[in-house]
């Protein structure tokens, strides 16, 4: 009888040392299949027109902003310079204008108009879904960068874009004259915050589109 205890011992040994070398198989085999897909890079544009330099300052901390997030592929561009593979890429466009009498700048509207006439968004609406954001520059405290983003802000609505703001109500925007010439370093940390936000929201309409 011994024996037999022994004998039985030693197969109920061998059978869980056999189911265990299984098992570590079946995980190491399997686990790629259950492992989460990495998550899409998400594309953003900044865009932008500027001739004293103040709203390409702008544009470069919206830039930091959304390449502070993990995942977050981000392009610089001036408006004139703007492909439509870029565009239509694009999961996130953020625009960025001087203020020109209460309103976008003419090359800032052009590029708007050429989302038409140059890259034919309609009316198959191309930039549906996209995420949108605006910021602005102005030589006066009360100067019409509020009513600039807005514009920004409109044509985008127009193409049936998600519009976010950061940084401030409408987006972020800088007063470059007055006392204090030039841009402070909270309105660079509101532009940061703005491409910040940009690129998270646009991650998180990315995912949700995916699934």
């Amino acid at each position: 009888m011994g024996t037999f205890r022994f004998a039985s011992s030693s197969r109920r040994s061998l059978a869980i040392s056999l189911f265990c070398a299984v098992l570590v198989f079946l995980v190491g085999g399997f686990g790629d299949i259950f492992a989460e897909e990495p998550a899409p890079v998400v594309k953003v544009l900044v865009t932008y027109h500027s001739r004293s330099g103040n709203t390409e300052r702008m544009a470069e901390a919206v830039v930091e902003g959304a390449k502070s997030v993990v995942g977050t592929e981000v392009l610089l561009k001036r408006v004139g310079q703007v492909t439509a593979e870029e565009l239509f890429s694009a999961d996130a466009v953020v625009v960025g204008s001087p203020v020109y009498w209460s309103n976008m700048s003419g090359e800032v509207k052009t590029f708007f108009d050429n989302w038409q006439f140059k890259f034919g968004v309609f009316p198959e609406f191309k930039m549906k879904n996209k995420v949108g954001a605006a910021f602005a520059t102005g030589g006066q405290l009360s100067s019409g960068k509020e009513v600039t983003m807005l514009t920004i802000l409109a044509a985008m609505l127009g193409n049936q874009m998600i519009v976010v703001s950061g940084g401030g109500a409408f987006g972020a925007s800088a007063t470059t004259e007055g006392d204090s010439p030039g841009i402070d370093k909270k309105e660079l940390a509101d532009a940061r915050a703005l491409g910040q936000r940009v690129a998270e929201v646009a991650r998180l309409v990315r995912g949700h589109s995916a699934r």
